[in-house]
């Protein structure tokens, strides 16, 4: 009996594991890429305050088709104070699969989406601007189930509440820029 009931706990460990495997593969991660930069490079200067500023271009596959929009977060963990966030924007329409270098930084896009407030204290992205030594740029995008209608100008904290029970899939993008 005690060697039936090991075989039958070993299937069931076996099909669960199996089971929790094929849904980590069916849920995937989004894949986040840029024209401007690759995983772990530096991020060029045109897309820092030490140049024009501009946002870069990012683009992304594996948003789930039942997704119904898009956040992007960039934030920079390495700064003096602590996170500093850089770009907080939400409600991207599900069918984009990237955006062009350069987004307006006004509250709403026109083809839909909403920029939250950075912690320069304004819409829009602001790019990296370490005061000393390199630093790490997460560009963090993310399919949501629901659209979230928040005002204008939420934080990156609120935009994370609201969130909250929300993502499907996610995925992440890392730039480096340094000053001496």
């Amino acid at each position: 009996m005690e060697k039936i009931f090991k075989l039958l706990l070993a299937g069931m460990v076996l099909v669960t594991f199996q089971v929790l495997g094929q849904a980590e593969v069916a849920m995937g991660k989004i894949e986040v890429r840029s024209s401007a930069f690759s995983e772990g490079d530096k991020i060029p200067r045109e897309f820092t305050c030490d140049g024009a500023d501009r946002s870069p271009s990012l683009e992304w596959s594996g948003i789930p088709p039942h997704a119904q929009s898009i956040a992007i977060i960039a934030d920079d963990p390495d700064a003096p104070m602590g996170d500093w966030v850089h770009w907080v924007l939400y409600d991207l329409p599900p069918f984009l699969t990237g955006i062009p270098a350069g987004v307006p930084a006004s509250e709403k896009l026109p083809s839909g989406g909403t920029h939250g407030r950075t912690d320069f204290g304004s819409t829009g992205y602001g790019g990296p601007c370490p005061p000393k030594g390199t630093h790490r740029y997460f560009f963090k995008v993310y399919a949501l189930d629901t659209m979230l209608n928040l005002k204008a100008g939420v934080t990156k904290k609120e935009l994370l509440k609201a969130m909250q029970g929300h993502i499907l899939n996610e995925g992440v993008l890392m730039g480096k820029y340094g000053r001496s």
